[in-house]
């Protein structure tokens, strides 16, 4: 594995990802559609595609990818990853999903990005991190204003989306140390 690092914020633990989380759990939360709804997956996922993808996560030394847990009772609720990292040009490209559908609402996906984009300025030394959300996820769009992240572009109709075609909000957020 080219990552290893695992961090801790108030109520979540973030581990490194790796083929160990191809479980049943995270295979139903590929396949769930209003966990997928705005991700990137068209067909049902299976668990040789969910093996290989993580088999190749641990090898990509571009990608910082953590499962995140409760720390309370060590459950494996969702994941954050920045991929690809650009280190010549200080960029990240964010991304995260909350899978555990009974976890969602109690201000996690908040936590864990704090977290996550906090280590990402600080011990990665990125300047800028990116992200694509569909304009009509709102609680995402919400959670990302809420960050810092502000709209970068709009790509219009860009990608179909629950039988429409939607806009998607190009956004970003700075590290202060390079304003």
């Amino acid at each position: 594995m080219s990552f290893d690092k695992t961090l801790e914020s108030s109520r979540l633990v973030y581990k490194p990802i790796n083929a160990g989380y191809c479980t049943d759990a995270y295979l139903g939360w590929l396949n769930d559609p209003r966990v997928n709804r705005y991700l990137e997956i068209f067909e049902p996922y299976s668990k040789k595609q969910l093996e290989d993808y993580l088999l190749a996560a641990e090898k990509n030394e571009h990608l910082l990818f953590w499962a995140i847990h409760t720390r309370d009772n060590d459950k494996h609720i969702g994941n954050i990853k920045i991929d690809p990292v650009n280190r010549y040009h200080g960029v990240g490209e964010y991304g995260i999903m909350m899978g555990d559908r009974s976890e969602w609402g109690k201000g996690y996906a908040y936590e864990a990005s704090t977290t996550i984009i906090d280590y990402c300025f600080g011990e990665q030394k990125l300047r800028k991190i990116t992200l694509g959300v569909v304009e009509e996820n709102t609680a995402a769009v919400m959670l990302y204003r809420k960050l810092g992240f502000v709209t970068e572009g709009i790509y219009k109709k860009h990608g179909l989306y629950n039988g429409h075609y939607c806009d998607l909000l190009r956004m970003a957020v700075f590290n202060p140390a390079y304003e």
